[in-house]
């Protein structure tokens, strides 16, 4: 490839251009520009050509029409192999670019704003930006194209070694074309979500932009690689948003148990406490003493507990931290940490602290929930629903009391967040045994019972999906359980409810289902 000649330059993000021009500018690269960019380089002495001088037409319309002129992409576009190009050009007078340097209008930034409007939006949607940077990609064989200032210094060492290499100009194409995608994309998104979608709120082609975070140590399995990336405006209370304090770099697999542990302790209200294992809770309590409480959380299952990851919902403090310390634990995620907890945290280096930019108790995202299989992608929407408290219907002959129907609300949520088929003990608020994952609801139902860690005699049991048989109820029965709720809806109702009264079981039905495969 020829030495770069000519330049185009125009940036929306200033960050480190006025440099990266004076050096084009020592290369005896002769520079266009448009707008603020070609202030900016003029006023630094950087000489520049502006774009409506090359072309001979204004800039107009409050800067939308700028380089959208035959000048601007012949220059771009033109093929320097193919002889019907250059006598094109030639013919209208049309000169090389060699070098085009873009950085699009900040539509990301705008409608991330409180309070921008949609005429902010619109106006903030660039059209000759992504048409140069599209052009200079497709003619990546005469054109080198850069959309992130971090290229800057890469591309100019090429320029001064004599030209940029076929493979960087390459790489700078496909990130181009990334790039304007995922432009693309957010704009697709913002009026999604503005304007709706026709006759379903899922819609037809499903553009929902991701930036890379990081790279992760390895993926589920040693053997896998792995990534994180985040969406384009992340609320506070998502995992995505945490800030890591200290500890060894996260896995996808910590990643994963952060979420469950996070989303969990997020519903429970103030106060609460959670342990993580594998993605499905090991130990949930909540109370105002926080040490006591996280004391009866690692309790209810302390084998499992050993190497969790643990949620608080509210900042962690030093006579805590001490208590954690006792064990072996991966992460903890908390909106906070005492100043203290930090120090007394310190001393092992690995365990990892996310801590959260707020809890968020009351917020509901409305975004997909997406799963991949093969050669697709499901969406579906959050399940941000728990119960309605007037449907929720005594099905029993018994009526349950007051403190049975506060542990039976709290196993429900508890069992929204544990792996189908999900069964929960609880009384006192407390968490007593969990069975999940099984194949059967009789099978789960006989885990949580190995699992308790205390005698289940007067607890509740929540089940996560209707019973097919009585013989979880039976199940129940036989060590003490009072209580249970569940969605109902099984064809056979009648014969659960005949177990539940025959035990002097009362039972409550949801009519809502929480199946978390």
């Amino acid at each position: 490839m020829k030495p770069i000649q000519r330049a185009l330059i125009s940036v929306s993000d200033k960050t480190g251009i006025l440099e990266f021009a004076k050096e084009l500018h020592n290369c005896g690269i002769e520079i266009l520009s448009t707008g603020g960019t070609a202030e900016l380089l003029r006023k630094d002495g950087v000489p520049v050509i502006q774009v409506s001088d090359y072309t001979g037409f204004p800039e107009m319309m409050d800067g939308r029409i700028k380089t959208l002129h035959p000048m601007v992409h012949g220059g771009i576009l033109a093929r320097r192999d193919v002889p019907e190009h250059l006598k094109a050009m030639e013919e209208h007078g049309i000169r090389p670019i060699d070098l085009v340097v873009i950085n699009l209008y900040p539509f990301e930034q705008t409608v991330a704003k409180n309070g921008s409007t949609l005429e902010e939006a619109i106006e903030n949607i660039d059209i000759g930006g992504p048409a140069m940077v599209r052009s200079s990609a497709k003619n990546y064989k005469d054109v080198t194209i850069i959309v992130d200032p971090e290229n800057y210094g890469k591309v100019l060492e090429e320029i001064k070694n004599g030209s940029v290499s076929l493979e960087t100009r390459k790489r700078l194409s496909r990130d181009a074309f990334a790039h304007t995608a995922r432009y693309d994309s957010l704009i697709a998104d913002f009026l999604s979500n503005q304007w709706g979608n026709d006759e379903t709120k899922f819609p037809l082609f499903l553009n929902q932009p991701y930036t890379k975070v990081q790279d992760l140590r390895y993926g589920e399995n040693p053997h896998q690689s792995a990534a994180l990336y985040k969406e384009s405006q992340p609320l506070p209370s998502h995992i995505v948003s945490a800030e890591q304090l200290q500890g060894k770099e996260l896995s996808f697999n910590n990643y994963i148990d952060l979420n469950a542990a996070w989303e969990l302790v997020r519903e429970l209200g103030s106060g609460a406490v959670v342990i993580i294992k594998h993605t499905n809770p090991c130990g949930v309590a909540v109370g105002e003493d926080q040490l006591k409480t996280f004391i009866v959380a690692r309790e209810v299952d302390p084998v499992s507990a050993f190497g969790g990851i643990l949620g608080f919902n509210q900042p962690v403090t030093a006579l805590v931290a001490e208590e954690i310390l006792k064990n072996f634990v991966e992460a903890v995620v908390a909106p906070g940490f005492d100043a203290d907890a930090i120090k007394l945290f310190s001393a092992k280096k690995n365990v990892r602290l996310m801590q959260m930019p707020s809890a968020d108790f009351q917020s509901k995202d409305s975004r997909f929930d997406l799963k991949r299989i093969g050669g697709g992608l499901l969406a579906q929407s959050p399940d941000t629903l728990n119960f309605i408290e007037g449907q929720l219907k005594v099905a029993s002959k018994r009526e349950p009391n007051a403190r049975e129907m506060e542990d039976m609300k709290f196993a429900w949520l508890v069992a929204k967040h544990v792996k189908s088929n999900a069964i929960v003990y609880a009384k006192d608020k407390e968490i007593l045994g969990i069975g999940a994952g099984q194949m059967s609801r009789v099978d789960s139902a006989r885990v949580a019972v190995e699992k308790a860690h205390k005698s289940l005699l007067g607890s509740v049991m929540a089940s996560d999906a209707f019973f097919p048989f009585r013989d979880s109820v039976d199940e129940a029965a036989k060590n003490g359980i009072s209580a249970i709720i569940s969605p109902g809806g099984s064809i056979r109702d009648e014969e659960v409810l005949q177990a539940a009264k025959e035990h002097n079981i009362a039972m409550v039905f949801t009519g809502i289902r929480h199946f978390k495969h």
